[in-house]
């Protein structure tokens, strides 16, 4: 007889909510929602808050913004990209209309800017940096690692011309996939897949994620590289900004959350136990879900086709499937861009932290351009004003 499904405690789903335990039991009075009493306490399904929760996502959109939560913060004009119809553009272009060509020239195309190769010395200061690490360091470690090497190579960083930001993203977009332990190759994604040691098969795949990860509305990892930049930080400082917002179980990190689930349902555990499981730690279900589309997430649906013909793509799929039944038939949320890298990692046999270093290396060209933009704004422009509210 299989177990009972792990449940939350009212501390979680209060947590999860975003409410007060006392604001939990009211959603509970109304019937809203359904909890379970044992002698330990209130118990609350998953899943059933997961569907409550994007319920009372989906009622907020179009409202005005809570005068004190911050969101949004405020509005920061943009030519780099906008989500229109469900689609997504860049510069007026659909994205997914971008993925056949390789990355380095959608990238030179959205900067304007000829292609560079980084220098051999600042990549062996990176590999070096990446090699002090203790071997339990995850992706997004070794990322910050190489950019720290690169940069401290570089005494001409702090120039915030657009010549020397463009020579800084071509040094980071080039230079990382080796410092990573790939091999140098004028293409990125074969430069980036080599460090995993996997075929040219994949290959076209990841180069379809990187263009279409490059930007995507005003995330908070760009937003931290816009505020470094409105202080005038270098390029290699407003990336190490938008690594450390990047590094969130809500942001990048989710990618390879994303992963771990999809995992769990390939080694063959139920999809609801599955989800169960991972939503023990507060922070939903990753993978699915975005406030920007009402249906599938514009870049899981160009990079989903792909991943059939990976070395593993059918099984890959086939989990992909249960899972995302499952969720959208108890929450009605559907697939994000999450999902489609963690079947990417999958399908290709990749490590699970592959999908956050896809992540960092696509969207690194998207943080260069807006670095670029806020370089032409008015300095400190985005340092907001505190409201005291102590005693």
């Amino acid at each position: 007889m299989a177990s009972p499904l792990p449940r939350l405690t009212a501390a979680q789903a209060a947590a999860r909510l975003g409410v007060k335990p006392e604001t939990l039991y009211a959603y509970v009075s109304r019937g809203l929602l359904q909890r379970e009493r044992d002698a330990h306490g209130s118990t609350f399904d998953a899943l059933a808050v997961e569907a409550f929760a994007a319920g009372r996502r989906r009622s907020a959109v179009g409202a005005p913004a809570h005068p004190t939560t911050g969101s949004p913060l405020g509005v920061v004009q943009t030519d780099i990209a906008d989500i229109e119809d469900d689609e997504l553009l860049f510069r007026g272009r659909r994205a997914r209309d971008l993925i056949d060509r390789p990355f380095s020239d959608v990238v030179a195309w959205l900067w304007g800017a000829e292609r560079l190769d980084a220098p051999d010395p600042a990549i062996g200061s990176a590999r070096e940096m990446v090699a002090a690490l203790p071997p339990h360091a995850g992706a997004m470690d070794r990322l910050r690692a190489a950019l720290t090497g690169f940069a401290a190579d570089d005494p001409l960083r702090h120039d915030t011309s657009p010549a020397t930001l463009h020579r800084i993203g071509w040094t980071l977009l080039t230079g990382l996939p080796v410092a990573l332990g790939g091999d140098p190759h004028t293409d990125i994604a074969r430069s980036l897949v080599s460090g995993w040691r996997a075929p040219a098969s994949v290959d076209t795949a990841v180069n379809a994620a990187l263009v279409l990860l490059i930007d995507h509305d005003l995330a908070v990892s760009t937003f931290a590289a816009r505020v470094a930049a409105s202080a005038r930080a270098d390029g290699y400082a407003a990336v190490s900004a938008a690594l450390g917002a990047a590094d969130s179980p809500l942001h990048i990190s989710a990618a390879t959350r994303t992963a771990r689930l999809l995992a769990r349902v390939r080694r063959g555990l139920e999809p609801e136990r599955a989800l169960a499981e991972v939503l023990q730690d507060g922070n939903g279900i990753p993978g699915f879900g975005h406030p920007l589309y009402a249906g599938v997430d514009d870049r899981a649906d160009a990079l989903f086709p792909l991943l059939a013909a990976l070395p593993d793509g059918g099984g890959t799929m086939d989990a992909v499937r249960r899972l995302g039944e499952t969720v959208t038939a108890r929450t009605g949320l559907q697939p994000n861009v999450d999902l489609a890298l963690a079947a990417l990692v999958s399908g290709a046999r990749l490590p699970d932290d592959a999908a956050s270093t896809i992540f960092v290396v696509g969207r690194l060209a998207g943080w260069i351009a807006h670095v670029e933009a806020e370089y032409a704004e008015p300095v400190m422009r985005l340092r907001p004003r505190g409201e005291y509210v102590g005693r």
